[in-house]
């Protein structure tokens, strides 16, 4: 899982924090901390889905899937074991 953490973690780091992840920790709220906006979670499921190979039901976007670096990971290792 530290594999599915480190692409995870580079996404959110280019993506929404220009290469700067002070303060990114693996429990850090993508919504609470301004990481990610609403667009953002949308992009960062687009990701998921296509690295992963994994389809994200409606009723799965919650912050509990989706709303930190383990969260997310969690979330995959859910949807791909």
């Amino acid at each position: 899982m530290s594999d599915v953490k480190n692409k995870i973690r580079t996404f959110i780091v280019e993506n929404y924090l220009f290469g700067d992840d002070e303060g990114l920790e693996e429990n850090t709220s993508f919504l609470d901390e301004g990481i990610v906006d609403s667009t953002g979670i949308l992009e960062l499921i687009e990701f998921i889905s296509e690295e992963f190979s994994i389809t994200v039901e409606d009723d799965e976007l919650i912050p509990e899937n989706l709303d930190s670096i383990n969260n997310v990971t969690a979330f995959i290792g859910r949807k791909t074991s």
